[in-house]
Parts: C-alpha cells; sequence; structure tokens
C-alpha cells in the first residue's frame, strides 16, 4: 500500500516497539531531522532549534519506533494570565504517520503538562485533529494573540482553568523568526 502527501508517495512502515519519552541534549540532531522530514521544509526545525535552549521551560518528547526517531512533539512556557504551555510543532515522519504516533505524541505531553502543574496549553492547527484531545477554539478565543482565529485552540489542563480568564498571550520570541 501506498500513499501520497505533498506530492510525495511513501510506503507505511511497520512499528514493533513505540516509545516516548523525554528528548535529551544528545537525541536533538534527531529531533531536528525529523522536524525536517515530517514537513519537508527548514521552519520547523528552525523553531525547535531556537525554542529548546531558548525559555525557561521546553518540555521536548521524541518517538522511537524500534529505537529509531520517527516523531516529536514540543510544548514551550507561554506568559499568560495562568501557568501555559505552547503546543507546536508536533512531527511525525509521513511513513509513520497511519500509526497513532502523533497521537500518542499528544496525550504523552498533555500528561506530561498536567504532572508540571500547567493550567492550560494552547495550539494552533487543525481543528478535527486537535478538538478529539478536548482542544476548543471557543476557550481561545478570550485570549489576545496574533494569530487569534477558529484555528487557534485551548484547552484545560485543570478543570475550569480558563473560566473567567482572558488577556495576551506572549510566546516567546522565537515564534516570530
Amino acid at each position: 500500500m501506498t500513499f501520497s502527501n505533498r506530492n510525495k508517495s511513501f510506503t507505511p512502515m511497520l512499528c514493533n516497539k513505540l516509545t516516548v519519552r523525554r528528548a535529551v541534549e544528545s537525541d536533538h540532531a534527531e529531533v531536528l531531522r525529523v522536524e525536517r522530514e515530517a514537513f519537508g521544509r527548514e521552519d520547523e526545525a528552525t523553531l525547535v532549534d531556537r525554542l529548546v535552549p531558548a525559555p525557561e521551560f521546553t518540555l521536548s518528547l521524541i518517538a522511537e519506533c524500534d529505537g529509531r526517531a520517527v516523531g516529536h512533539v514540543l510544548l514551550t512556557e507561554i506568559a499568560a494570565p495562568l501557568r501555559a504551555l505552547a503546543l507546536a510543532p508536533l512531527a511525525v515522519i509521513p511513513a509513520y504517520r497511519e500509526m497513532q504516533i502523533g497521537t500518542q505524541l499528544v496525550h504523552q505531553a498533555i500528561s506530561d503538562a498536567r504532572n508540571a502543574g500547567y493550567e492550560a496549553m494552547f495550539v494552533l492547527g487543525d481543528t478535527l485533529y486537535y478538538e478529539r484531545f478536548g482542544f476548543s477554539s471557543t476557550l481561545a478565543d478570550p485570549f489576545e494573540i496574533a494569530w487569534q482565529g477558529p484555528h487557534f485552540m485551548a484547552l484545560e489542563l485543570a478543570g475550569g482553568a480558563l473560566a473567567g480568564k482572558s488577556g495576551r498571550l506572549d510566546y516567546p520570541v522565537a515564534f516570530f523568526g
């Protein structure tokens, strides 16, 4: 079976053992490779390269299939009226996309963020994809951000954390190139 993605065809891979774990410094080159392969460009790899060492808090998770890096997600602390994180980017190498690797990365990121005491998470992305995790554009509407709109969503990591909250969200400067 062959799939097409951005005018490229690929054959889905099989994965006997999938592991999602926190990325460490020695994973950095592999994380950047995953970002480049997943998006077919440098933008997301450059963003990750700028973010990982910059803010006080980033949570970088890597997905490995049989020991090979095939997915990555990054959470970055943002300035907000509550303890909040930005989810960006989420990357899975095309040949591994039909294996729910992105789903596992997002679930682990949400769990780790909750365990770290964060109250909310924000993402700019595909509404159909992120709504299944509980993200909602309605929850993000009271917050001010340059890319406000239906694809900008929020997720409460603690029940009622966003109730009555509003204000400006300040993403690290790395998000703006």
